[in-house]
């Protein structure tokens, strides 16, 4: 018969502060051989006791350390001394495919697998073209920041100067251009690669990427011959709209009924409805809200008093953006041309001939179409930070001393914006600068 262990009292408990007890119990076991000690198991709580059988006292001490409760401690995120950009990409060759292509080769042959047994593919929101719930407040806000983005930049372009070369995209934020000979142009070797600057504009710090407005992303492509048909706004302001922002000036359909596919084929797309012209599509005249287009003229220079405030605000929304996008994009589908800087938001490219980099003869002039990345996108556009901006300019035998920052934040840290932790390592603000006779000696 199996009975429980004599209640235990313990002589000494003392608690500590790190949760370890310690105590002494004492019960009786009964007195058996060496031999059947060695194959006895100790159970707590259930001990089979024999009638007749001596009993010995023992003592144990027994500790028992209580767990560690996890204390919510914020840690800081650490960020590397420096951090250089990353390479440019030579043009001659094509872009890396930013998921392995392996993984593509596999998702392919399971598609491919699946069709042949007749089975549909599944989709889930919004491969399937419906929305995403839990997505469309974040599409409001990217939209919000990016009107906020363009008017901050452009009233910041009034009071802080931008340079920008004319003969290749080299931009450079300070009150002269730099010394630095790296101009690609096309008559740099006449000027030694040293740039020719002129007075730069809000294009040359928001690098402007459109992409075709789609009524219907999963319905007909966009054919070479009827491309005037469709218009043009920026990349981000499109994947705002698929992804549930409600333009009037340009319409999206907002499905009910799932898109279903066998394979690469779409055998129901969720009903049939007409689509606008654009000339029924409402305003005729394009909002100009959120484009670059003529910024300048529409928001005039601030007072000198609000500057760090405007600055300030710019750059969040510069994060805002930057965020928002990077959440979009996991969820809703992006297409680049892996040669040129085309971009086109939705499940599939468009068939306009229009790509003339690297080997387009090949192609007929047809993109090579893979998943976009956030750069390419919304491209950062990585300029020379300046400690002093009315100091001398920079010069090319100390440009492995410099840092580099996106071209938004470069302005807004010379309003007087506080600058995000994550780009203090590519600006090397810890480096000191020596002079030009004493670079030589710098290991």
């Amino acid at each position: 018969m199996l009975q429980q262990l004599p209640a235990v009292s313990p002589t000494l408990w003392n608690p500590s502060t790190k949760g370890l007890c310690l105590g002494i119990m004492e019960f009786r076991s009964p007195q058996l051989s060496t031999l059947s000690s060695e194959n006895l198991r100790l159970k707590f709580g259930l001990q089979q006791l024999q009638k007749g059988v001596p009993q010995i006292s023992k003592t144990f001490i027994c500790a028992y350390q209580r767990p560690r409760q996890k204390q919510n401690v914020n840690k800081q995120e650490s960020y590397p001394q420096n951090v250089d950009l990353p390479p440019i990409l030579p043009k001659k060759k094509k872009k890396p495919y930013p998921i392995p292509f392996r993984l593509i080769q596999k998702a392919a042959r399971r598609d491919k697998k699946l069709a042949e047994m007749g089975i549909e593919k599944p989709l889930e929101p919004p491969k399937n073209g419906l929305l995403v719930s839990d997505l469309i407040p974040v599409a409001y806000e990217v939209l919000d920041a990016w009107k906020v983005l363009i008017k901050g930049v452009t009233q910041l372009s009034h009071v802080i100067p931008v340079y920008s070369c004319s003969e290749c995209s080299e931009v450079h934020v300070a009150h002269t251009g730099h010394c630095i000979q790296d101009c690609l142009g096309q008559t740099s070797a006449k000027r030694h690669s040293f740039h020719s600057w002129i007075k730069g504009s809000i294009d040359d710090v928001l690098v402007p990427v459109e992409s075709y407005h789609l009524y219907d992303p999963f319905g007909r492509r966009i054919k070479h011959e009827t491309r005037f048909d469709y218009d043009r706004i920026p990349a981000v302001v499109e994947l705002c709209i698929q992804a549930g922002v409600d333009k009037p000036e340009y319409p999206s359909r907002r499905r009910t009924n799932p898109v279903r596919m066998i394979g690469k084929k779409v055998i129901d797309r969720g009903g049939y409805v007409e689509e606008p012209t654009p000339w029924r599509s409402g305003n005729p005249t394009a909002p100009i809200d959120f484009d670059t287009y003529r910024a300048c003229e529409r928001f005039s220079p601030p007072s000198l008093e609000y500057v760090p405030r405007i600055a300030q605000e710019t750059i969040d929304a510069f994060e805002i953006v930057r965020s928002g996008v990077r959440k979009l994009m996991r969820k809703y589908t992006v297409k680049a041309c892996g040669y040129c800087s085309e971009v086109h938001v939705g499940p599939w490219g468009h068939n306009v001939k229009l790509c003339g980099e690297f080997k387009h003869q090949w192609r007929d002039g047809k993109h090579g179409w893979q998943d976009a990345t956030l750069e390419e996108v919304f491209p950062p556009k990585y300029v020379w930070h300046v400690r002093d901006p009315k100091g001398p300019p920079l010069k090319g035998a100390l440009k492995k001393f410099y840092g580099k920052a996106p071209a938004v934040v470069e302005m807004c840290m010379q309003a007087g914006a506080e600058i995000p932790e994550k780009y203090k390592p590519m600006m090397r603000l810890d480096i000191m600068i020596p002079e030009t006779d004493e670079a030589k000696l710098v290991a």
